[in-house]
């Protein structure tokens, strides 16, 4: 009888030098972690600031004969939300016959496209964004601010920031 001694059979594509596919598993999510980290450092400055820069604009007004003001947007640098646009009109000596009328939203129900109001905002692409050629309309001569010596004055309530103001003219007497 004759004994033989078999070897140890090696199989296809078996190396026993190699890195066994669970720390080759390891490595490669201990390098993913480690990359999405810097990644993250790197760009975390900017995530930081997520505050808008205040809006910039420039208004043009008109007085009519009937004894209203037009106010209107001539420059915008960026769509503004009228639930956060607050205006202001002020008087040279600070009083107000209509308290209520001098301040508000422009997205007020008293005030958004409502006509007859003292102040009206007109959204003129009904998106219920503040945009370039949008205008409020103040009945200047209701609440006595027709002298040319009154001011409109735009807030807007997301950047805490003043929007613009601007002098009211004179309305002449009819």
């Amino acid at each position: 009888m004759q004994i033989s001694r078999r070897r140890p059979h090696k199989g296809f594509g078996e190396d026993l030098s190699a890195v066994s596919p669970v720390i080759a598993t390891v490595l490669l999510l201990a390098i993913t972690v480690m990359l999405t980290s810097m990644v993250f450092i790197m760009f975390q400055s900017s995530f930081d600031n997520i505050e808008k820069s205040p809006p910039q604009a420039s208004l043009s007004t008109r007085a009519l004969d009937n004894g209203y003001h037009v106010v209107r947007f001539s420059h915008l640098d960026q769509h503004l939300d009228p639930d956060y646009l607050q205006f202001q009109i002020i008087s040279p000596n600070g009083s107000c016959p209509y308290p209520s009328a001098c301040d508000g939203m422009a997205s007020d129900a008293d005030v958004y496209g409502k006509i007859g109001s003292n102040v009206t905002f007109f959204d003129r692409d009904a998106g219920f964004t503040v945009s370039v050629g949008d205008y409020f309309v103040i009945d200047s001569r209701g609440l006595g601010s027709d002298t040319g010596e009154w001011k409109f004055r735009l807030f807007y309530g997301l950047t805490n920031s003043e929007v613009a103001e601007v002098l009211l003219p004179m309305i002449p007497e009819p």
